[in-house]
């Protein structure tokens, strides 16, 4: 479990495995180091990972061909950027909102709108999922925890406060790139018991 507030932003320095199947990824970072041990998780770009080794400024997580499938993680490349979040402790402070680090799907960057305070970005999403997402609900985007500011027929915005914007990797993002979204878990628990 996570609260989509980034640590860090750690770079890819290696990745092994094939296209089709399950990938080992070297991650250099190092605020996130600290107080992690070999099979502990970590959200990688808002995906649940489990470390599987720890050298020094660096960790490997491995992802397996169902996650690779379901996100943006097959598309990564030696020296890119990836948001970095440790597990929450039952002692820690929820700022954002509980996120599972189980992606429910990819979206597409439509459109970043400048303002003087903040920038707006709008997602596409799949029309099967919007039903998930409220105006002033929450999403998860690349492991952001992030208000929903509006809602469209097949996609939304969110805003983005500079301090995000330099913290994260949406300061890389460009129109046409492709995001991991976790919807509100609670909608999806209230869809399942009212459809028995």
């Amino acid at each position: 479990m996570f609260t989509g507030i980034i640590e860090e932003v750690g770079i890819v320095k290696g990745i092994t495995g094939s296209s089709k199947g399950g990938r080992k990824f070297a991650i250099g970072c190092l605020k996130v180091m600290e107080d992690i041990s070999i099979g502990d998780s970590l959200s990688v770009n808002g995906v649940c990972l489990t470390i599987v080794k720890k050298l020094k400024n660096e960790v490997n997580v491995e992802a397996v061909e169902e996650t690779i499938k379901k996100t943006t993680l097959g598309g990564l490349r030696t020296g890119d950027p990836v948001n970095l979040e440790r597990a929450v402790t039952l002692n820690s402070r929820i700022g954002g909102h509980l996120v599972q680090g189980h992606v429910d799907t990819t979206a597409k960057l439509m459109a970043i709108e400048r303002l003087q305070m903040s920038n707006i970005y709008r997602f596409r999403l799949q029309r099967q999922y919007m039903k998930y997402l409220i105006p002033i609900g929450s999403v998860a985007v690349n492991g952001v925890s992030l208000t929903v500011a509006e809602k469209l027929a097949d996609s939304f915005k969110v805003a983005i406060i500079p301090h995000t914007q330099e913290n994260t990797t949406f300061r890389f993002l460009r129109v046409g790139g492709t995001v991991n979204v976790e919807l509100d878990m609670m909608a999806k628990y209230v869809e399942s018991l009212l459809s028995k």
